[in-house]
């Protein structure tokens, strides 16, 4: 077992403290007329990995990136440093980056898109939760896990981001949450791969997703079931259909997208085709798992996207705002969900295996790409933890199949049944910093879904 540990000094649970001392020096270094929009990302996170069930490498990263903005009437530029937790460092470093950017703002054009919010407004979520130290995790995998081939990756611990502007608006996030992805491996090269994300970890409910997948291994062993092209009733879990909207709204529910006739839910938004009345779709802040503030200074709006079948609204940020004439509702520069959560239906998950009757159980997907954006059709494979089932039982892992078929179709004509109980799936996307965000979504019963190779 290795360890490894990053930091930059930034003594744990000061970060609102040190943030809010750099604001107002920056504001005190301000010259008359000029404007500073500050962001900070900081993280305080425990990092743990395991193989064949034992901890083979675990590390602690407590890290915080400062973006500062410098406005000067229609021109602007920006500065990312590293904050280091000393205050006398950290003004000298803001000190010398404020007279670069003024430096660069002499000799740079006006923006003509440039927008941000000059109203004044405080907005806080502070949010501890209850997460299990390394000891304690590698004890309960170890326990657990002891005959299983057990393979994952643990991320927990504080993740904080924080905002304030020169106009007097201040906005802080600091959530401690966890995610925590692992896969059963079956000596033939397969396995079945686990998820559980939240605030509030419960060894309860980490051991009964073990016992769950480790009670389908058996059926790994079997004979794979090869299946022709062709189209299948399917239950998508919720980590499958997560795939298929996730890779969707990189794009289909931005605003500058749709401006532009670019984006995969175009001909739903102008009502040429519509989806089955169940699927409602929101960008829901009220889930407290990202920000409830953006980058240009607005607080950031519960959006409808898809309302009873048909699109109801899209993420607005300030600069396609300002070039589209709209109004910006808080979305991040990239206009994809932060927060985006699906309506459930009628249909227990105890009960998903017995209302499929026989068919395909995917409980993941991967590779997802857009094969026909026009069409909002996607492909991809099924490979891990897919079954064949046959009147309501599991009796075959199945070759890998590539997919081939459009969100129009699984959301609209081919949606029977809707997850009685969304899952919430947190962004596990951990490369160069842990992400806030993520999505609730249920499974979903198909009346068929095309397998093409």
């Amino acid at each position: 077992m290795t360890a490894a540990v990053v930091t930059n000094g930034a003594p744990p649970g000061d970060w609102h403290r040190h943030f809010s001392l750099l604001a107002d020096e920056i504001d005190a270094l301000l010259a008359d007329g000029e404007v500073a929009l500050t962001s900070l990302s900081a993280e305080d996170s425990d990092f743990v990995r395991f193989n064949a069930g034992k901890v083979r490498q675990t590390g602690h990263v407590r890290q915080g990136r400062l973006t500062l903005r410098l406005i000067d009437g229609e021109r602007q530029a920006y500065s990312t440093l590293s904050v280091c937790g000393d205050l006398p460092e950290d003004r000298r470093e803001i000190a010398a980056a404020l007279g670069t950017l003024r430096d660069g703002l002499r000799h740079a054009p006006d923006d003509p898109h440039l927008l941000f919010d000059t109203s004044r407004w405080a907005q806080s979520t502070h949010r501890r939760g209850t997460l299990p130290d390394a000891e304690t995790l590698a004890r309960v995998v170890t326990r657990h896990a002891a005959a299983l081939d057990f393979v994952g990756f643990y991320a927990g611990g504080s993740i904080v981001r924080g905002f304030a502007s020169s106009l007097g608006s201040r906005g802080w996030y600091e959530v401690g949450n966890f995610s925590f992805s692992w896969s059963l491996c079956d000596p033939s090269g397969r396995a079945i791969k686990s998820v559980y994300a939240g605030d509030d970890w419960s060894e309860d409910v980490f051991v009964r997703k073990v016992e769950q997948a480790a009670a389908r291994m058996e059926v790994l062993g079997h004979t794979p079931r090869v299946l022709s092209p062709g189209h299948y009733r399917t239950y998508l879990a919720p980590s499958a259909l997560q795939e298929l909207i996730g890779t969707a709204s990189f794009t289909a529910f931005s605003a500058r997208q749709q401006a532009t006739a670019r984006s995969e839910f175009y001909r739903l938004n102008r009502g040429d085709v519509s989806l089955d009345p169940r699927v409602t779709l929101t960008e829901d802040l009220g889930l407290d798992i990202a920000p409830r503030f953006n980058e240009d200074g607005y607080l950031s709006e519960t959006v409808p996207l898809i309302a009873q079948g048909r699109g109801a609204g899209q993420l607005t940020n300030a600069r396609t705002a300002r070039e589209y004439g709209l109004r910006p509702n808080g979305a991040q520069a990239n206009e994809m969900p932060v927060a985006l959560s699906m309506n459930g239906g009628d249909l227990p998950e105890a009960d998903a295996l017995s209302a499929l009757d026989t068919g395909l159980y995917v409980g993941n997907l991967w590779y997802v790409n857009f094969s026909d954006r026009v069409n909002c059709r996607l492909t991809g494979m099924t490979r891990f933890a897919t079954f064949w089932v046959e009147h309501g039982r599991i009796v075959a892992p199945v070759e890998a199949m590539r997919f081939d078929d459009s969100l129009y179709r699984v959301l609209g004509s081919e949606l029977e049944r809707l997850g009685a109980g969304p899952e919430l799936l947190l962004n596990d996307w951990t490369w160069g910093e842990r992400a806030t965000g993520g999505m609730k979504l249920p499974g979903l019963l198909a009346r068929s879904f095309e397998l093409t190779l």
